[in-house]
């Protein structure tokens, strides 16, 4: 099989598309040698690194009509390519359905509040408007929960939309845990939707009885406020990926109080790497984490929870060995194969 991925999320810098898009096409071409994966798009990026011979760069617009891409550049991109089916990986695929396509729909909050998303206007007019219209075959969701959610809120039929669950940290090795003063940890894009806001609250309160600091892990989106400096809190921005496991080990906790996610993969790096994981009572994270985690909402169930992974080290040990079991079941490997299915089932469901 021949398959074009989307790779625009490749020109971000960082964040859960990144990562969905970087992994799983490596994953897939590993996984499928017998196979070509080309990732497609028009615009600039590079080839994730460490790229299989089966795994390439498409060429891009090759002239002002294809530049249109979505509508013309792409279905020229493909003939080129031979292509067999089309993976959106960020909530599109081409305007016209002459292939099989697969479209992910990582999460609905671009349509749950506009306040969450400050440039997705396009992407809450185009993509409804692709699956009504039939333009992909077959919908991919992160979570059972979102599954759900999508088929309730684009009256999808249920025979249409797969969930397969994502990675983690792509590798196994975990170097020594960050050293210096104790610290909770979040790690994400700093946006309005992570409930930041209530963090910052919760940890301050605890920190009035113990001295501990906050850190906080990603890039800063632009819709999002500059943090005034304070002791204890410290904003480090975007940390490459082969920094995260040092940071999730020494971290006395995850906290991710997200107010909505559609799958939450900090939550499941924390747990690959042994870490108490406190979370937001979001039905996707409830599914990720399992019985592995702690749930908890508002600013005295979080400081109450900050408060006992701090106090409490033998439960917290307990959490901790919950979240490594939790997170073997799940791996890059196994959403390559679920996905790879998926790319057949659309190319057996294609023009019935």
């Amino acid at each position: 099989m021949r398959v074009a991925i989307d790779a625009t999320p490749l020109t971000l810098t960082s964040g859960g598309l990144v990562r969905y898009t970087r992994e799983l096409s490596l994953a897939l071409a590993a996984g499928f040698p017998d196979d070509q994966f080309v990732l497609v798009s028009d615009q600039p990026f590079d080839l994730p690194h460490g790229a299989p011979a089966n795994l390439t760069a498409g060429k891009g617009p090759q002239n002002a009509l294809e530049r249109r891409w979505w509508l013309w550049g792409l279905h020229h991109e493909m003939e080129r390519l031979s292509a067999e089916v089309f993976h959106g990986t960020n909530f599109a695929v081409p305007y016209i359905p002459r292939r099989p396509s697969v479209l992910t729909l990582h999460d609905l909050s671009p349509w749950m509040d506009p306040g969450w998303h400050h440039a997705a206007d396009r992407v809450r007019g185009r993509t409804p408007l692709l699956i009504e219209l039939g333009c992909a075959t077959v919908i991919l969701t992160d979570t059972e929960a979102v599954r759900r959610q999508a088929i309730e809120y684009f009256r999808i039929h249920p025979s249409r939309v797969v969930a397969v669950p994502l990675g983690g940290l792509p590798r196994t090795d975990m170097p020594a845990a960050e050293e210096g003063p104790p610290y909770f940890l979040f790690v994400g894009t700093l946006e309005p939707r992570k409930n930041i806001d209530g963090l910052l609250a919760s940890w301050r309160v605890v920190r009035r009885r113990h001295p501990v600091d906050l850190v906080l892990a990603g890039r800063r989106r632009e819709d999002f406020p500059e943090l005034a400096p304070e002791p204890g809190l410290r904003v480090l921005g975007e940390v490459p990926d082969q920094e995260l496991p040092k940071l999730y080990k020494g971290a006395l906790a995850l906290v991710y109080p997200s107010r909505y996610e559609g799958f939450g993969l900090p939550v499941l790096e924390a747990m690959q790497c042994g870490a108490y994981a406190i979370i937001s009572r979001d039905p996707a994270l409830l599914e990720v984490a399992g019985d592995a985690a702690v749930a908890a909402e508002g600013e005295k169930e979080l400081a109450a929870a900050m408060t006992a992974a701090l106090t409490q080290p033998e439960r917290a040990r307990e959490w901790k060995e919950k979240a490594v079991r939790r997170a073997r079941d799940f791996s890059w490997e196994r959403t390559a194969r679920l996905t790879y299915e998926v790319y057949e089932e659309a190319r057996e469901r294609f023009g019935r």
